[in-house]
């Protein structure tokens, strides 16, 4: 659970909630002018803004929708029962306490009523507020691409992903700080929060163990995003039949999954990895070239001058002076 100084700003009953309490229903005015209850980001985001939070609406269904926008759900305290997907019956979702619910901007949405105690926290983001935390994460991993391409880009209709983070507390801290930050105003909070977000997709990196759902599209994320940390954390020694073997699938499942999810193949992501280390010790060590080729996992020096030349345009000795002398 969260501190209980925002918890106290949190639980509070809204004006909205007193209305819907009083026997109304959700006024869709408050969200959109669209027929099709397409939630707009420009009824709920001042102009100007990339992001900002709002409680979820409690003791009512929350009829089906769609946001231009994309959505988290922090699951603060209690639980909530979403059904996602445009056909029913739709697949649903049950947020704990301490889950992390990302929802692409197209997807299509219902949420079950929730009692006073089931407290979450919706943050609402446009996709031009991943920016940072794109450039954060593009030089290291494609990991994190993947992960900001899941929810920004348009073809991806009705992708979610479900995190279940009770108990971690790197996260849980993240997502409090830009709680934190919104409910207070504190100074400089929307470029504050872009770089917390960056961080925290950094965390979610690495939590592929925590990725929940049923649905063949959320099977498909879990096993990319175990593939991509594979190949991050393995580099030097990689291989594609021991990565099949470890998600028990088929060496072409995985490369055709991969070059699906990446628009990369398994030995492409492999060698990006391998030239973003060495161009790394390069630049940051003073291992000879040769111990850098076998540092990354390559035994054919030809090969490896070969393709480092084709990728950055010299060899690695020329980088090495090159980027020195550009930082004197």
């Amino acid at each position: 659970m969260l501190c209980e100084e925002l918890m106290e700003r949190l639980r509070p009953i809204t004006e909205e909630e007193h209305q819907i309490l009083h026997g109304n229903e959700i006024d869709r005015k408050r969200y959109t002018s669209s027929r099709d209850f397409t939630i707009d980001s420009r009824r709920l985001l001042e102009k100007g803004k990339l992001m900002d939070i709002r409680t979820h609406t409690r003791f009512v269904h929350f009829p089906r929708h769609r946001h231009n926008y994309v959505e988290a759900i922090y699951m603060c305290s209690g639980t909530t029962t979403h059904i996602l997907g445009s056909t029913a019956p739709g697949q649903t979702v049950v947020l704990e306490e301490g889950d992390l619910l990302f929802l692409n901007q197209h997807s299509v949405h219902e949420i079950l009523p929730a009692s006073e105690n089931d407290v979450a926290v919706n943050f609402l983001m446009l996709p031009e507020f991943f920016d940072e935390a794109f450039s954060m994460i593009e030089k290291d991993s494609v990991i994190g691409r993947f992960l900001v391409s899941t929810l920004c880009q348009d073809e991806n209709e009705g992708e979610y992903l479900h995190f279940c983070l009770a108990g971690f507390l790197p996260v849980q801290n993240l997502i409090e700080n830009m709680i934190w930050a919104q409910l207070f105003h504190q100074d400089n909070r929307g470029k504050l929060n872009q770089y917390t977000m960056g961080v925290l997709m950094l965390q979610l990196m690495g939590l592929s163990d925590r990725l929940e759902g049923d649905t063949p599209d959320q099977y498909e994320n879990k096993l990319v995003l175990t593939a991509l940390r594979y190949i991050e954390t393995h580099y030097r020694e990689a291989t594609l039949t021991e990565l099949s073997g470890i998600l028990n699938q088929p060496d072409y499942a995985v490369s055709r999954l991969l070059k699906a999810a990446t628009g990369q193949t398994f030995k492409e992501l492999l060698q990006q990895k391998r030239l973003q280390k060495a161009m790394a010790l390069l630049l940051q060590t003073k291992l000879s070239v040769s111990d850098v080729i076998a540092a990354v996992g390559y035994d054919n020096t030809s090969y490896f001058y070969r393709i480092f030349r084709q990728h950055t345009g010299v060899s690695p000795k020329e980088y090495r002076c090159d980027l020195k002398e550009n930082q004197i």
